[in-house]
């Protein structure tokens, strides 16, 4: 067995495979996942990883040859990722809902050299390869994948012998890439470490979330984000727990068919999501779920979300702040320290500041760009030396993202750096405008936006989803308007507001914004 580091040293020599598996030698009978076909063991899930290492070196694959995945959550998801960390190729998740000519993107900025598909998304990639220049082997898997022409099957890679030994990679050895989200433009493909993934769990995982071998985990964020990554394969698997995989969308009927049926005691969700249950009538009763804690990311969660989920289920929701470039949370509220409609205080680990245009330091209560350091932060974005220098800072990371700090030391997000508003001279977070928004008992979710009137003045834009659609709009829209008043500074009122039937997002849930600016709204 390799040596198990200590929170706060890591030999130098490591491959976080190895690492998983060697913590979780004890536990070969315990179940480590379950999906919707059956379940898998530890001893299972090390076999296999042992076996799908070998069957990629088999192919002709080098350690640090990239290999796209695109998979959905189902057990096989895990032991090919970590069959690639093991074996020292570098995958490269990727999101299983894409259309074709992002793939055929990917598939040539990554320069991967084979792929890795789940049987229901192979259509896609198939019209993907047809458009790239790039010929990479295809793996598929899933029911079904023998019957597939030109291809192997991911089961057939499981048939070879186990690799006896991992690759004997470095901690900082470039382990595996994410592709950030796009919310702005064309995803970037984000290099991580072996190391990075050993420290959220180290920092986030284990004394933040407080995740236990006694939990059953269950993300409705996908494997293939940062988040989900963490939710669903890192942090169970650093302490011995069991995870709950579903590979259809989180819609809230899905999600609560899991939660009633597996018990699950960790639920990771989106804002988008916590609204969407909350909201539907299916919503279970608090004896028919287990649920001990909750987690939330990628936009901040109203307070008036996390106040009624806590009301309705009895464990709180612990909001927290990560991003693709971090690979999770190091922002987070925890455990009897909560308060919903902030962020949290940083995870010990990691170190936040609040700097102003110039890059100086702000004070309590001014609103200024957040810069994190941490150990978990990825080298760089590949091919791209712009953005790069741009968002890695030496030791810093720019996340560009606006936060205010109270004098307590918890965070509120002010939104994105590029969608903040000026308004009359005076900077407006757009999520303090929707905070108050949501408030109304008749909205069901909003996105706030600046855009200039015939004058070239810029004024606030409210895009608001309601939950009932039958209602006198002019009326309502009055009202909206003077309920926001009455809770925020005057000039933080939206001068128009547009009822809509949903927002735009980005497949992690994030509202575009910048989508809804390029409409055409007359005041």
């Amino acid at each position: 067995m390799s040596p198990q580091p200590a929170a706060g040293a890591l030999p130098e020599r490591f491959n976080f495979a190895r690492h998983l598996l060697d913590l979780n030698a004890g536990r070969a009978g315990k179940t480590a996942f379950i999906d919707d076909q059956g379940s898998l063991t530890y001893g299972e899930l090390a076999q296999r990883v042992r076996r799908i290492a070998a069957g990629l070196l088999a192919q002709g694959l080098q350690p640090e040859n990239r290999v796209l995945m695109v998979m959905q959550d189902t057990v096989d998801f895990p032991v090919a990722f970590l069959g690639a960390l093991y074996a020292g190729v570098v995958p490269v998740p990727v999101n299983t809902l894409l259309p074709a000519a992002d793939y055929a993107y990917m598939l040539e900025h990554s320069g991967a050299k084979a792929v890795l598909v789940s049987m229901p998304v192979l259509a896609c990639v198939s019209e993907a390869l047809a458009q790239s220049e790039a010929q990479p082997l295809v793996i598929v898997s899933g029911a079904g994948a023998d019957s597939q022409a030109d291809t192997l099957t991911f089961d057939s890679l499981l048939e070879s012998e186990p690799l006896a030994t991992s690759a004997d990679t470095h901690g900082d050895a470039f382990a595996f890439w994410l592709y950030s989200s796009g919310s702005t433009g064309r995803p970037k493909g984000t290099v991580h470490t072996h190391a990075n993934l050993y420290w959220t769990a180290e920092l986030y995982g284990k004394p933040i979330l407080g995740i236990r071998e006694d939990d059953i985990a269950f993300s409705a964020a996908k494997l293939f984000f940062a988040y989900g990554l963490g939710n669903g394969l890192t942090f169970p698997l650093s302490v011995g727990a069991t995870v709950v995989l579903m590979a259809e969308r989180p819609t809230p009927p899905a999600v609560f068919a899991r939660l009633t049926r597996h018990q699950p005691t960790v639920f990771y969700g989106v804002p988008t999501l916590y609204v969407a249950m909350l909201a539907s009538p299916e919503l279970p009763p608090r004896d028919q779920v287990a649920l001990r804690v909750c987690a939330s990311a990628g936009e901040a969660l109203p307070r008036e979300v996390g106040e009624r989920f806590t009301a309705h289920f009895g464990c709180h929701i612990l909001d927290g702040l990560g991003s693709t470039e971090m690979l999770h949370i190091f922002l987070s509220n925890r455990l009897g320290e909560v308060r919903y409609g902030s962020t949290g205080r940083p995870v010990p680990g990691y170190e936040i500041e609040l700097r102003d245009d110039g890059g100086r330091p702000v004070g309590a209560g001014e609103i200024g760009d957040l810069y994190i350091k941490g150990p978990s932060a990825a080298w760089l974005y590949w091919n791209n030396r712009e953005k790069t220098r741009a968002t890695f800072q030496g030791d810093w990371l720019k996340s560009g993202d606006k936060y205010v700090m109270d004098a307590d030391g918890y965070y509120t997000y002010a939104g994105r750096s590029d969608d903040m508003i000026k308004v009359s001279g005076q900077y407006v977070s757009p999520i303090e405008v929707e905070s108050a928004l949501i408030e109304h008992p008749q909205v069901l979710e909003c996105a706030v936006v600046g855009r200039a009137d015939q004058t070239g003045l810029i004024k606030t834009i409210a895009y608001v989803v309601l939950k009932e659609s039958r209602v006198d709009a002019d009326a309502l829209q009055g009202e909206l308007k003077a309920f926001v008043k009455g809770r925020l500074t005057p000039h933080k009122y939206p001068r128009d507001i547009v009822f809509v039937d949903e927002l735009p997002k980005t497949a992690t849930g994030k509202i575009q914004r910048f989508k809804l600016r390029a409409l055409e709204t007359q005041f």
